[in-house]
C-alpha cells in the first residue's frame, strides 16, 4: 500500500541528505538555511511516494492510468516562486543565484530518495558539495595562472558623501590594488537649482577603478553595494560592460 518501512526509509534518506546540504547553506549564514532545504527535500519524497502509491485505490486496468513523472514535473515548476524569492538585484549586483541553485538540487535529491533512487541522490548530494566546497579553491587556484584582463570596476554614489575613501578602502582589503582611477561628476538635469551641492541632491560621481591582482571579485562587489549612498556597482574587461 506504500506505507511500509521501505517508504519511511526514503523518506528517512531525503530528510537527512536535505538536512546535511541545508546545514552547509546555514553555516555559510544563507537567505535560506537548515529549515527551508529540509522542507524542501523532504517534501519533494513525500510527493513522489504519493504519486507512486497514493492512487492505487481508484486504479482501474485500461481505464485509470497514474504519470508518476507529471508529479516530479510538477515540483520543477513549483520551486519557481522559492527560487523567486531567494534571487535579487540590488544595485546592478544579483544576489541568491547559488541559494536558489541548490534549493532546486535539493528538491531533486529528495525526489530520487522518494522515487527510490537512494544511490543516485546519495551521489548528488556529493556532487554538490564537491561543487559548493573545492570547485572554488580550484577556479582561484587556476586564475593565478591565467593571464586575465584587468577589470575595471564602476560605482556610481551620492556625491557629497566621501564615500571614495571607502570604496578604495574595500577594493584592497578584497585582495586587490588599484592600477588606475578616473572619476567624473554627473548633475541631474531634472535637480531643482538651488539644492544642487546639497548632499545626496542633484548630482552623483562615476568612479571607475582599473583593478590589478587576485582577488575575488564577487564579494568586493556585494561589499559595494552594501554601502549607503552607492547607486550602482558594474565591471567592464577592455571597455565592454559584463553581462
Amino acid at each position: 500500500m506504500g506505507q511500509g518501512w521501505t517508504q519511511i526509509g526514503e523518506l528517512a534518506v531525503a530528510f537527512g541528505l536535505s538536512a546535511v546540504i541545508g546545514l552547509e547553506r546555514e553555516l555559510k549564514q544563507r537567505s535560506a538555511g537548515i529549515r527551508t532545504y529540509t522542507v524542501v527535500g523532504f517534501a519533494s519524497a513525500l510527493f513522489m511516494l504519493v504519486s507512486k502509491y497514493g492512487f492505487t485505490d481508484v486504479l482501474v486496468p485500461g481505464r485509470v492510468i497514474v504519470d508518476p513523472s507529471r508529479v516530479a514535473a510538477q515540483i520543477v515548476s513549483g520551486l519557481g516562486f522559492i527560487g523567486g524569492g531567494i534571487i535579487f538585484v540590488r544595485r546592478g549586483s544579483v544576489r541568491g543565484l547559488t541559494t536558489a541553485a541548490s534549493v532546486w538540487l535539493t528538491a531533486a535529491v529528495g525526489s530520487a530518495a522518494g522515487a527510490g533512487l537512494e544511490g543516485l541522490a546519495c551521489v548528488a548530494t556529493v556532487g554538490y558539495f564537491v561543487t559548493i566546497l573545492l570547485l572554488p579553491p580550484l577556479a582561484r587556484l587556476v586564475a593565478r595562472y591565467v593571464v586575465t584582463p584587468w577589470p575595471t570596476l564602476t560605482v556610481d554614489y551620492l556625491d557629497g558623501r566621501g564615500l571614495l575613501r571607502d570604496v578604495l578602502a574595500i577594493v584592497t582589503q578584497s585582495g586587490f590594488a588599484v592600477a588606475g582611477l578616473n572619476t567624473s561628476r554627473e548633475v541631474d538635469a531634472d535637480a531643482d537649482p538651488g539644492r544642487v551641492g546639497v548632499i545626496g541632491e542633484g548630482s552623483s560621481v562615476e568612479v571607475k577603478v582599473l583593478l590589478s591582482g587576485r582577488g575575488d571579485l564577487q564579494p568586493l562587489i556585494t561589499s559595494l553595494t552594501e554601502l549607503d549612498g552607492v547607486l550602482r556597482v558594474g565591471t567592464e574587461h577592455d571597455g565592454e560592460p559584463d553581462e
